[in-house]
């Protein structure tokens, strides 16, 4: 058992292996994962394994393989400003991804059939909007998360841009999610054992690509009540924003612009970026196969033996990257928090302060 590329010690590591393997092939997606810690999302005693490229499974808690989640928002097009809706939305570790590059003027819902996972998700949210330096360089669409069964959506919902739903659909039920979308908009979902994107190029007119080979757990079916009704799941109404949070946004966005026009007035001056240091990553052809983990199977990509040869001069080309870091051993500052420092430097109220921080304290 594997998982498609190479465990990493950290989350940029894993993030370098999925770019290495090509499973994240484009930059607003790339930002997004190294914005959010995968280990954030796991419990302490299992955070050793957050950076495995494979799915983690506890009680109702469920996180799939990062190589399926990349799939996800590469197939997904995201794009500020559009609709979303998660389907089994579990831990919010994609729809948080998801909400960064929404942006603030985006909706981003979440269906989940456990209230457990949805406590659960709500709590990670709160730890990452309150404490994580990676929040303040985007502007964020946060996420609802709403109880019940993805299959009993409410009839009179509104229509999205953008659905994935992370459980295998039945046949039966493709045309159900074929209907939350609107047209021009993109549903992805594990349809007949195939992670698959489904464009609605019409009313009537869809454009289907399959993209890989994956069995994901069957979509739980609807428990009717004693009189044979369903339970209707009502979905957050799509809302404007409040005058306190546009003034936030607007307030947050000038001040970005200023830290900007300071730090490209500094790189005037001669000062360079600080140096990136660079990791050895092990290069793997990729080979399509099935994975098995507890009830999700997955398509991973590993290397195949034909590669054997191969491996030695991978390693070989690698190896001056590996020594031109190894004798500083010194690993780069953390990122300093511009926008944190300039913020508590102004000369305001502190409660105002923590307002324009999303109430964090110093």
């Amino acid at each position: 058992m594997g998982g498609a590329v190479s465990a990493g010690e950290d989350n940029d590591e894993l993030i370098d292996n999925l770019k290495e393997a090509q499973y994240i092939r484009t930059e607003l997606v790339e930002q997004a994962f190294r914005a959010i810690d995968r280990a954030d999302y796991y419990l302490e005693e299992f955070k050793d394994s957050a950076y495995k490229d494979l799915a983690w499974k506890h009680g109702n808690i469920h996180l799939s393989a990062p190589c399926i989640y990349s799939e996800v928002m590469e197939a997904l097009d995201l794009q500020p400003g559009l609709s979303f809706l998660n389907l089994g939305s579990g831990t919010g570790y994609l729809s948080s991804m998801v909400g960064l590059i929404l942006g603030p003027f985006g909706v981003n819902h979440g269906v989940e059939l456990h209230s457990d996972v949805i406590e659960y998700a709500k709590q990670k949210l709160d730890f990452f909007i309150k404490t994580s330096d990676s929040f303040d360089r985007f502007e964020f669409c946060e996420p609802s998360f709403v109880t019940g069964n993805c299959l009993e959506i409410s009839p009179d919902c509104t229509q999205y841009d953008r659905v994935y739903c992370g459980a295998g659909v039945q046949k039966e039920h493709e045309d159900y999610m074929k209907n939350l979308l609107k047209v021009g908009g993109i549903l992805v979902m594990p349809l007949e054992e195939k992670l698959t994107k489904i464009t609605r190029t019409g009313p009537s007119a869809w454009e289907t690509k399959k993209i890989l080979a994956v069995s994901f757990a069957p979509l739980i079916q609807p428990n009717h009540t004693d009189s044979g009704k369903s339970r209707l799941v009502h979905l957050p109404p799509v809302a404007v924003r409040s005058l306190q949070d546009l003034a936030r946004i607007a307030i947050r966005g000038t001040i970005k612009k200023i830290i900007h026009q300071e730090a490209m007035s500094r790189a005037g001056n001669g000062l360079k970026n600080p140096l990136r240091f660079k990791r050895r990553r092990v290069r793997r052809r990729r080979m399509e196969t099935i994975v098995f983990l507890d009830k999700e199977v997955f398509a991973s990509r590993i290397s195949s033996p034909s590669d054997d040869n191969n491996n030695s001069e991978d390693m070989e080309d690698e190896r001056p990257e590996e020594e031109e870091t190894k004798p500083s051993e010194l690993k780069p500052d953390p990122p300093v928090n511009f926008l944190r420092e300039k913020v508590l430097s102004l000369p305001l109220p502190d409660p105002l302060k923590y307002y324009l921080l999303y109430y964090r304290e110093k």
